[in-house]
């Protein structure tokens, strides 16, 4: 028997479309028609409902008190599961810096581990380090900071089952330029972040290939107007993406609606770096190495310094539409086919695309989450 979603709108890359049904049978996404469809049918109604795709976080470290970096494969595959209550359908775990052997040892272990995760699917691995500079370490630990080595760059590479897809990096250390180009050449995103960069060394590394920002404004060279730095250089290179958190905390919505409009809103990929207390109540808990206190929406470090995040990414999008930087459609997208495509995972999930995985959310007018579906099966409900 046919199944198929009927929803007031649906978000596509093409834009916004409904009322409608969406043919989702045998798992995948198939037609999108106005009228019902003829013959034996299953009809899910969510009439006064918008049907988008599945979220896609590409920068997340933790959640529900299941960290990457404690390397305990169990707590990957709850991560996976616990993130559909965030309407996520596909992520990509991040590494912290930290010595080349746990890398290596979390590189392995997520390679094993990705494909029988039951709930929000591993696309990939980010590697947010280790390849930083001091200035702007955030919650990094500087012990670990070295120039950038292919070598063992390609060593994490092969235990992961080369499911490595974008790595961090500051522009300004020794051989940027040689390690960007062939790793860009392999097919891995290459992001620019925790960096003391000036806008020409920031500029050297994306004419060498590498095409996202981290966590735009944070841990970067502010913009001045001698030296326009890292954020100057988000803001006015062409082909580049920029990762941004908008949970109130990170980034002041006028200046993320600033590098929005100037960088325009298909080139932000909504994040969360969201670390293991999000979920979870107020309280003490660990970023990798280090101690962190969750308290009035904030994960910080002992000396005061944000440490991630304890966003959901489902809230990111309210968050933007009700700052008024963003439509409904903008935001959606800003959290689904930017960050897809930033990571070039386009292919595989961000969309509601024929005969792709049926991995979709379901939203209120008010944009709350509702319910997540993976493969075409209601995983997650209010």
């Amino acid at each position: 028997m046919k199944t198929v979603v009927y929803a007031d709108k649906f978000y596509l890359t093409s834009g916004v479309t409904g009322p409608g049904y969406l043919d989702i049978s045998n798992g995948v996404f198939g037609e999108m028609t106005k009228e019902k469809p003829t013959g034996e049918i299953e009809v899910i109604d969510y009439t006064g409902k918008w049907i988008a795709p599945g979220l896609v976080d590409t920068h997340i470290h933790g959640f529900k008190n299941n960290d990457v970096m404690d390397n305990n494969a169990e707590g990957i595959k709850q991560m996976s599961e616990d993130l559909l209550s965030c309407g996520v359908t596909s992520f990509l775990p991040t590494t912290l810096t930290s010595s080349r052997e746990q890398l290596t040892a979390v590189a392995k272990t997520i390679g094993e581990v990705y494909q029988d995760v039951k709930g929000a699917k591993i696309q990939g691995i980010y590697f947010e380090g280790p390849f930083f500079t001091e200035e702007y370490k955030g919650a990094q630990n500087p012990g670990y900071f070295s120039d950038p080595d292919i070598d063992v760059f390609n060593e994490w590479q092969e235990v992961s089952g080369n499911i490595i897809k974008k790595i961090a990096l500051a522009p300004e250390r020794e051989g940027v330029s040689d390690f960007v180009k062939e790793v860009t050449d392999s097919g891995v995103v290459v992001a620019l972040g925790h960096s003391n960069a000036t806008l020409e060394e920031a500029s050297q590394a994306v004419e060498s290939g590498a095409s996202v920002f981290v966590h735009a404004f944070n841990g970067m060279r502010g913009l001045n107007h001698r030296e326009p730095g890292m954020v100057g250089a988000a803001m006015n290179l062409k082909h580049v993406f920029s990762e941004l958190i908008c949970d109130g905390h990170h980034v002041h919505p006028d200046a993320a609606n600033i590098l929005m409009e100037k960088a325009g809103r298909d080139h932000i990929a909504l994040i969360t770096d969201c670390m293991m207390a999000g979920g979870m109540p107020d309280g003490h808990y660990m970023l990798g190495e280090f101690p962190v206190t969750v308290s009035n929406g904030t994960a910080r470090l002992e000396e005061g310094n944000l440490a991630g995040s304890i966003l959901r990414l489902k809230e990111a999008i309210k968050n933007v539409v009700e700052w008024g930087i963003a439509t409904p459609e903008e935001a959606i997208m800003m959290a689904t086919y930017v960050p897809a495509v930033s990571c070039k995972m386009e292919d595989v999930c961000g969309s509601i695309t024929r005969n792709r995985a049926a991995d979709f959310i379901v939203l209120s007018k008010e944009l709350d989450l509702e319910a997540t579906y993976l493969d075409g099966e209601c995983r997650y409900n209010v």
